[in-house]
């Protein structure tokens, strides 16, 4: 209700700023004036407190409590960097899988990663993420272009992205440059193995980095993809078809 009122108080001055200016006259100039004294009446009704809050309320979204529930990871912290790769072409398949780019995650798993993101916050550095929950359908889309289990798991069994309990990320640093990992994001070959030490020292540090940060916080890696950790804090996580709304959705990112 103090959101619609809100909204309500924005229109009306819209609207007052966008009326047509009319002819010169006593009467105008009174119906003006009147304008200008309802407009002033509006705002004196909310004091400075209120449409703090009612602003926030706007721009804050409730974040709910419960640890199963769905949460979008930008409303929750919106310096957090989202780069979801389904939802452009940039991706192993070369074609856009999800209708629109949103990070969502269970509320345990989000409050998991976030600790994850601030620890690098101290040091200059954050996390990007390239893909979170990631509804059942479209797990059949990548089983379809690459059936093996050693990247994409097969949809009859699901996968802990289904479940809204697990990221695929990476670091970046201050201006937002990934570090060099050594492969790109979803790079099918033993050189994006945890296992694979072939590197430089610096890759070698820069996975390292990534993977004690997420361990510390609960997360678990896979042996063939250096960017993918599952909570393992937390168990229940369900298999999920549900479809975050593109159309009424503004970023906060």
């Amino acid at each position: 209700m103090r959101a619609l009122a809100a909204n309500l108080l924005l229109l009306s001055l819209v609207m007052l700023s966008c009326k047509p200016k009319a002819p010169a006259g006593e009467e105008n100039n009174q119906q003006a004036n009147s304008d200008s004294t309802e407009l002033i009446e509006s705002l004196d009704s909310f004091s400075a407190k209120g449409l703090t809050e009612v602003i926030d309320t706007i721009v804050k979204p409730e974040i709910p409590d419960d640890p199963m529930a769905w949460v979008d990871l930008v409303h929750m912290d919106p310096t957090v960097i989202i780069d979801m790769r389904y939802a452009t072409t940039n991706n192993f398949v070369e074609e856009k899988i999800y209708e629109c780019g949103r990070c969502y995650l269970r509320k345990g798993v989000a409050d998991g990663v976030l600790k994850v993101h601030h620890e690098l916050q101290k040091k200059g550095m954050s996390l990007k993420f390239f893909d979170c929950f990631r509804p059942r359908p479209f797990q059949q889309k990548l089983w379809d272009k690459v059936p093996d289990p050693r990247y994409v798991t097969n949809p009859a069994k699901g996968s802990m992205h289904n479940r809204g309990a697990a990221v695929d990320v990476t670091i970046v640093d201050a201006n937002g440059n990934e570090l060099d990992m050594g492969t790109g994001f979803d790079y099918f070959g033993p050189e994006a193995w945890h296992t694979y030490t072939e590197l430089s020292d610096e890759i070698l540090a820069n996975r390292q980095l990534l993977k004690s940060s997420m361990e510390v916080a609960g997360f678990r890696s896979i042996r063939t993809e250096w960017w993918h950790y599952s909570y393992a804090k937390m168990k229940g996580f369900g298999l999920s078809d549900y479809l975050w709304d593109c159309e009424n959705y503004e970023s906060k990112n």
